[in-house]
């Protein structure tokens, strides 16, 4: 049988031994449902999984009917996507402590405990996590919990599926903009009920990048697992298998056996067959940011601290007072001008017309009128700017007007240095473009605001024929299959690393700041107006 995958002519000849390492989704079928139910006439579309957009996972309101039947079909694993969470409608009674119905019960990993096979799990009580176990062999009713977590769909067909289920989602943010090739009807924001269409991975003895076939391919096959030496194939092992090793395993040299797709450089250089060293896992820094432009799409960087170009401070903008609240610092004062007019409905406090200057100086409180009664309210103080004087005045923290910050600092700023000196998010112009590189993708940016600092996982690597420089590829972001090598590294210590600024999809995007806020509290909202 020949038939052709991804480019790739592939011919499965009577006798040939095929090594099966996994079972992955390879595109969905998406039915538009009303009522968490698929209507008869509804339209089937497919969805690659690359299709761009943020989803809901809808619960599933089917029951498992134990603990080894959730393990058998959901997904549960190290990272931050394998930790599911079900409840039970009746009491869990344990050695000591009982799980009530309703509790938001979380499956954190299989592992043998005691000779028996039992899924670690956790619950919160009063702010605290209490961990217990339950073995496979527990029986009961068990409900998905609502996620009330984004996706892409590559994250919900990875992980969010369960085997031989579907899965209803919900369209949460489109991210483009939609037009005629678009399979969904225009400005479509219901829900979906997607069907998995599996390929199978695998490895051939002579060949040295993984296979994939469709699941419904029509070849026979026989299972030969137990009278085979299964050690003569290939080990791919993904980039997350590879950080997952010891440290004492680096460095260690690997060849490509699938490399990533379309990606930028320097990582269009990983192709199949290329030989690299991975010297070391580490996590590391970067700084989040983001191109300044009203309209949209925006693009977005990852730039690591390493970065040699030097910024120029470029003017923020603050929708209302409390933004400027949060805004100032010790410092250096803010200097702002209203870019909006405000009319006080507080004869104490200031109005505000367009073009009025202000020198912020800080959060206090204020007793206004209000109806007849006297109220305390929360006020910024500022001083404002006239021609040859300052008035000091007052504005209430509610105010939603718009300021322009008045930059008098032309200074040029490495990277590292704002992160130390200015709080984020703070918006820059490169002035002085990394020398280091080729070319510079941030220098050809207009403006750039600086969103936050993020930690990530890397792998720094070099070419096994060039290793004169080295750079980091993102553990996360890159899809790459490698198998070790038993090659003895030549240099244990790693080249010059390479700055690799990193542009990221507005997917990726979301999702790296998701990650980054969930151990950060929302900030507090401004304060209303008085009632």
């Amino acid at each position: 049988s020949i038939y052709e995958m991804f480019g790739n002519e592939c011919c499965l000849s009577t006798g040939e031994v095929i090594k099966v390492i996994g079972f992955k989704i390879n595109k969905l079928i998406a039915s538009i449902c009303e009522n968490n139910e698929v209507s008869r006439f509804s339209a089937k579309v497919e969805l690659p999984l690359n299709f761009p957009g943020l989803y809901k996972v809808v619960a599933d309101k089917t029951p498992y009917v134990s603990v080894e039947e959730i393990t058998k079909k959901v997904s549960i694993g190290p990272t931050r996507f394998g930790h599911p969470c079900f409840y039970s409608p009746e009491d869990i009674k344990l050695a000591n402590l009982i799980i009530k119905h309703g509790e938001q019960i979380t499956f954190n990993s299989v592992e043998e405990v005691n000779g028996t096979m039992a899924v670690n799990c956790g619950v919160v009580r009063n702010n605290q996590s209490h961990s217990f176990t339950l073995p496979l062999s527990q029986e009961g009713k068990f409900y998905e919990c609502e996620d009330d977590q984004i996706y892409t769909l590559k994250e919900i067909a990875e992980w969010k599926i369960p085997k031989c289920r579907n899965r209803i989602v919900k369209l949460s943010n489109t991210l483009h903009t939609w037009d005629s090739s678009n399979p969904l009807p225009e400005n479509f924001d219901g829900c979906l009920v997607l069907t998995p269409v599996y390929e199978v991975q695998a490895v051939m003895k002579f060949r040295k990048d993984i296979v994939h076939i469709l699941s419904d391919l029509d070849v026979e096959v026989k299972d030969i697992t137990d009278c085979y030496d299964i050690s003569s194939f290939l080990q791919p092992l993904s980039l997350e298998d590879v950080f997952e090793r010891t440290s004492k395993e680096f460095p260690m040299v690997v060849e490509i056996m699938e490399g990533p797709s379309g990606s930028q450089n320097p990582y269009n250089s990983l192709h199949t067959g290329k030989e690299i060293v991975i010297y070391k896992k580490y996590q590391a820094t970067r700084v989040l940011a983001s191109e300044i432009r009203s309209d949209s799409p925006k693009r977005h960087f990852l730039i690591p601290l390493s970065y040699k170009g030097k910024f120029k401070r470029r003017p923020r903008e603050f929708p209302t007072a409390y933004d400027l609240e949060i805004a100032r610092s010790e410092k250096e004062q803010l200097h702002v001008v209203a870019t909006k007019a405000f009319d006080s409905p507080h004869k104490e406090l200031f109005s505000v017309s367009v073009g009025d200057q202000f020198l912020v100086q800080q959060c206090q409180t204020s007793e206004v009128l209000y109806e007849g009664r006297k109220k305390v309210i929360d006020v910024l103080a500022c001083e404002q700017i006239l021609s040859d004087t300052y008035k000091k005045v007052l504005l209430p923290m509610y105010m939603e007007g718009g300021f322009v910050e008045v930059i008098h600092d032309k200074k040029q700023y490495q990277l590292s240095k704002i992160c130390k000196e200015f709080r984020l998010p703070f918006n820059v112009k490169v002035s002085v473009r990394d020398l280091s590189v080729e070319e510079d993708v941030l220098a050809a940016v207009p403006g750039l605001q600086f969103e936050e600092e993020i930690t990530d996982s890397y792998l720094l690597i070099s070419s096994t024929n060039s290793p004169a420089e080295s750079w980091e590829i993102p553990v996360y972001r890159l899809n790459m299959s490698v198998h070790l090598l038993s090659k003895d590294v030549q240099t244990v210590v790693p080249p010059a690393t390479k700055t690799t600024v990193e542009e990221i999809s507005e997917e990726q995007y979301y999702m790296v700041r998701r990650y980054e806020n969930q151990t950060l509290h929302p900030p507090p909202r401004p304060p209303k107006k008085p009632t």
